[in-house]
């Protein structure tokens, strides 16, 4: 692969303050926890997710709180998600793909279960197809990415129910006439069950398949 092709794997986070993240958590157990609960789960992905076959980077929000924040890694390019629904910071992620060309995956940081192998597997799908989507078991997804050999639709993210158990496929027909993947199913934490779920059942590790080039 080209060196300016290097793959991205870009990182959506938002700062944790109490009632702006992980509300329907929070709703359960209490905001200030919530969002403590999503600080210290986002950095553990941020720490676990790092390695020399891509580059690692934030989408930050809101934008110029989340430039100038302490609170995530400062050696990680970071840049800002800008405005709009989930869908029109996503696709601006994908198109740009944070710098350069090449390959590009987009995650939230809230999903317990994400691993490295889930990642390099995710990158090595994108090698013979358009796009990729990792499903979650809500019916929405943790994972997007898009090889960018050829312009993703215009229509991409249009009228997707987000947060929704219709986003998924919404999404994939949003990315009609492109050869889609789909990852492995991961599940996020929304509920205090789940933080239970969490504690009984660790995420298991993810699959094993050839690393990205």
């Amino acid at each position: 692969m080209a060196r300016n092709a290097r793959p991205r794997l870009i990182v959506m986070v938002k700062e944790p303050h109490p009632g702006r993240v992980k509300t329907r958590l929070g709703r359960e157990i209490g905001y200030v926890p919530a969002a403590w609960w999503f600080r210290h789960q986002s950095r553990a992905v941020l720490k676990r997710l790092r390695d020399p076959r891509w580059d690692l980077q934030l989408a930050v929000s809101p934008d110029r709180e989340g430039m100038l924040s302490r609170i995530w890694p400062r050696d990680l390019r970071r840049i800002p998600q800008g405005q709009g629904d989930l869908g029109a910071r996503m696709g601006r992620l994908l198109r740009a793909g944070g710098t350069g060309a090449g390959p590009v995956i987009v995650i939230g940081a809230d999903i317990p279960g994400i691993t490295k192998p889930h990642i390099a597997h995710a990158f090595h799908l994108l090698q013979s197809h358009d796009a990729v989507l990792g499903p979650a078991e809500d019916g929405g997804y943790w994972l997007i990415g898009a090889a960018r050999r050829r312009a993703l639709p215009p229509a991409l993210f249009q009228d997707v129910r987000w947060s929704s158990p219709y986003a998924l496929a919404d999404t994939e027909h949003s990315l009609r006439g492109q050869n889609i993947a789909r990852a492995a199913t991961l599940w996020d934490v929304d509920r205090a069950a789940d933080l239970i779920r969490l504690r009984q059942k660790p995420p298991r590790p993810g699959p094993q398949s050839p690393p990205a080039q």
